[in-house]
C-alpha cells in the first residue's frame, strides 16, 4: 500500500484540566456562558435573557442595599412532628447544602434607600416547600412589619406545601394569609414578587395576596401541574401557560420586571407607599454592562411617583 494512503500517526496530547464550574450552559438557548460573566449579569443569560434561579442569600444580596439586611428568627428550624419516614435525613441534607435551617430567610433591610421588612424563600432547600417553620416565619415577619409600620416585600420560589408535614403544612396557608391580611387592614403595603417557580400552596396563599404583585420574566407560576390540568379539562394548554407573561396578559399580576430592574422598581413602589427613609445612604449595585435580550425598559411598567416627602414641603 502506498504511504500516502496510510493513516498518519499523531503524538498524543495531554488534555488540560479545566476547573469545575468555570462555564455554565444556559438551559434555554444552550449557550455556554462564562460563570463569572453570568454572575456579573445577576445570573441572567447575556445571550437570551433567561433568568437563572437564585438562592435566598443571592436574592437578598442583589435586591437590598449593601450591608442593610438584619435577619430575624434565624434559629427557627423544622422538626419531624409526624415522624415521616426519611424526613430527618432530608432536612439534614438540605441544611448541609444550603447552610440554612429552613427554606426561608426573613428580616429587615433597605431597598433603594427605603426601609422595609423582607423575606425570601430558598428553592434549593427542599424546593422552597412551606412547612410549619416557613409559615411561622412569614407570619412573624408580617407581624414585625405591622409593629414597626413598615411595608413588606416577599420573594416566592417554592414548589408548594411540604408533604412531609401533612396537614400541619396545609394550615400555613390560612396562617400566612391571615398575617398579610393584617397589613392590609392597617393600610401597610405588601409587595409580592414571584420568582421561578412559584406553585402549589404558596401560590394559593400569600403569594397572590400582595397589594402589588410582580414577577420575573419566564417564571413558572401556577397551582397544579400542567399535565394534571390537561388531563382534568381534556384540553391542550397554550405553550406559554403558567408563565409570568401569561399571568400578566390575563391580569393575574401587575408587572413582569427583569432582575436588573427589580431593585429600582421596588424602590419606586416603596416611595409611593410612604416607606420610611433609611438614616444611612444606600449603596447601589453596579449595573450590568448590557441589558439582557428582551429586557423591559427601565421603568418596567411602573411609573415613578412623586416624592411624598418633597410634596409635603418637608
Amino acid at each position: 500500500m502506498l504511504n500516502w494512503l496510510r493513516r498518519p500517526k499523531y503524538e498524543s496530547i495531554d488534555r488540560r484540566d479545566v476547573p469545575a464550574g468555570l462555564w455554565t450552559k444556559c438551559p434555554k438557548c444552550r449557550a455556554v456562558v462564562y460563570a463569572k460573566e453570568l454572575e456579573r449579569n445577576l445570573k441572567v443569560c447575556p445571550k437570551c435573557g433567561f433568568h437563572h434561579r437564585l438562592t435566598a442569600e443571592e436574592r437578598l444580596a442583589v435586591t437590598l442595599d449593601e450591608g442593610t439586611f438584619e435577619e430575624v428568627d434565624a434559629a427557627l428550624a423544622s422538626g419531624d412532628p409526624l415522624r415521616f419516614d426519611g424526613y430527618r435525613e432530608k432536612l439534614a441534607e438540605a441544611r448541609a447544602v444550603t447552610g440554612n435551617p429552613d427554606a426561608i430567610l426573613t428580616g429587615t433591610g433597605v431597598i433603594d434607600g427605603f426601609r422595609t421588612a423582607v423575606g425570601a424563600l430558598d428553592f434549593p432547600f427542599m424546593g422552597g416547600s412551606m412547612g410549619s417553620v416557613v409559615g411561622e416565619k412569614v407570619a412573624r415577619i408580617a407581624e414585625r412589619a405591622l409593629d414597626a409600620r413598615l411595608p413588606l416585600v416577599l420573594f416566592s420560589a417554592s414548589g408548594g406545601a411540604r408533604m412531609q408535614e401533612g396537614a400541619l403544612s396545609l394550615m400555613q396557608l390560612a396562617k400566612t394569609s391571615a398575617a398579610v391580611g393584617q397589613l392590609h387592614d392597617a393600610r401597610l403595603a405588601f409587595v409580592s414578587v414571584m420568582c421561578d417557580p412559584t406553585t402549589g400552596g404558596v401560590t394559593a396563599s400569600f403569594a397572590f395576596l400582595g397589594d402589588v404583585i410582580l414577577a420575573e420574566p419566564g417564571a413558572l407560576i401556577g397551582f397544579a401541574g400542567r399535565r394534571v390540568i390537561e388531563q382534568t379539562i381534556r384540553r391542550k394548554l397554550p405553550e406559554n401557560f403558567q408563565t409570568s407573561e401569561f399571568c400578566l396578559e390575563h391580569g393575574l399580576i401587575d408587572a413582569v420586571v427583569p432582575r436588573a430592574e427589580m431593585r429600582p422598581a421596588l424602590g419606586r413602589l416603596l416611595r409611593f407607599f410612604g416607606a420610611p427613609r433609611a438614616t444611612r445612604p444606600s449603596v447601589a449595585i453596579a449595573p450590568t454592562d448590557a441589558a439582557p435580550s428582551g429586557a423591559a425598559p427601565s421603568d418596567a411598567g411602573i411609573p415613578s411617583p412623586p416624592d411624598p416627602v418633597a410634596s409635603e414641603g418637608v
